[in-house]
């Protein structure tokens, strides 16, 4: 179930048992919290509440611990985290008989939640979260905490930065979206600081980069832009604000080589728009946010094939300079930007 399905059945009556699956944290913790509330009065909530480890106990010890009855809480929620840890080793038969029994006879007044959020969904982590599930195929309500869609990020993003009272522009939407890989959760705690800093008047893309953690590698995304563009002048001058905020040069080539990279694929895929690239990658379970895409396409549009691949050559040759032993990485850098502003490179 979805977690707005789990939301609405848990109005009625909570199930004794849940299986909570996936990493996204922003939707997880606001079940979690309803949950609590649900079926925890709030002087129960100290006493009632239990979290516990599989990274640290057997799952078979969490489940006798959910059937023992409690002296000082008559409804009880326990968590158990990290579920993965449960799993047996190598190709071992899975099979959690304990749980079957417990599922089928639970404790009245007891809500046992198993928290299994160390894989995706998507990409290469989706066979193992697929296991997860096989072994604990037993629990019926299983609640699937999937990643948001880059634009249902973005409008949550703009749901959250109005209800804060924040004055957020699309510029800086687009920012704070890619500094913070548009996790919801971040998004949240972020727009709660920038508020605080900000107060009334309109963020700035200032407060962003002061405030944010990765927030400066959003310049380097305007140097991957410029550089798609084929404009030296600006390239030149983001790589002077680069130098001057002590960004890590080796960093910002490895964003350089990643955007021309995934330029190359676009190009040999035939993608055109902005849509189609942004579709096809995160299919692909790289997932990018639309101000990327459309970066990656004025890539495509500024670099005929041929240059494309001459500019990885070039962002290959560029971060084995960055390597040896050179006076100054800023000189490799402007070796770069003028060789792949040049005509006809």
């Amino acid at each position: 179930m979805t977690p707005e399905q789990f939301l609405e059945r848990l109005k009625k009556a909570p199930a004794p048992v849940y299986l909570f699956l996936g990493q996204e944290s922003y939707q997880r913790e606001r079940c979690r919290r309803a949950l609590i509330e649900a079926v925890l009065t709030p002087e129960n909530r100290e006493s009632g509440f239990t979290r516990h480890d599989l990274d640290q106990i057997p799952l078979t010890a969490a489940i006798d611990d959910a059937r023992s009855l409690s002296l000082f809480a008559s409804e009880r929620v326990i968590w158990l985290a990290g579920a993965e840890a449960a799993l047996p080793r190598g190709d071992a038969e899975i099979e959690t008989p304990e749980l079957a029994q417990y599922i089928a006879e639970p404790t009245p007044g007891t809500v046992l939640v198993i928290e299994a959020s160390r894989y995706d969904f998507e990409g290469e982590e989706k066979s193992k979260l697929e296991r997860v599930q096989k072994f604990y195929a037993a629990i019926p309500a299983q609640v699937e905490f999937r990643q948001f869609p880059p634009d249902t990020a973005r409008s949550m993003t703009q749901s959250l930065a109005k209800q804060a009272g924040l004055q957020l522009g699309l510029a800086e939407l687009a920012l704070l979206l890619e500094a913070t890989g548009g996790d919801v959760a971040r998004i949240a705690v972020e727009i709660e600081k920038l508020k605080l800093f900000a107060g009334d008047r309109r963020v700035t893309a200032d407060d962003i980069a002061a405030l944010v953690p990765d927030a400066q590698a959003a310049t380097i995304f305007a140097l991957v832009a410029a550089l798609g563009r084929g404009d030296r002048t600006r390239a030149l001058q983001v790589l002077d604000t680069l130098s001057r905020d002590g960004e890590y040069m080796p960093l910002a080539l490895t964003f350089l080589a990643t955007q021309f990279r995934m330029a190359l694929v676009a190009r040999e895929a035939g993608l055109r728009t902005a849509g189609q690239i942004q579709g096809h990658f995160n299919k692909l379970g790289a997932r990018i946010w639309p101000e990327r895409a459309r970066q990656i396409e004025q890539t495509v549009e500024a670099f005929p094939k041929a240059r494309l691949e001459r500019a990885v050559v070039k962002l290959f040759e560029a971060d084995r300079s960055l390597r040896d032993a050179r006076p100054d990485d800023r000189i490799v850098m402007e070796e770069m930007i003028l060789a792949l502003t040049a005509p006809g490179y």
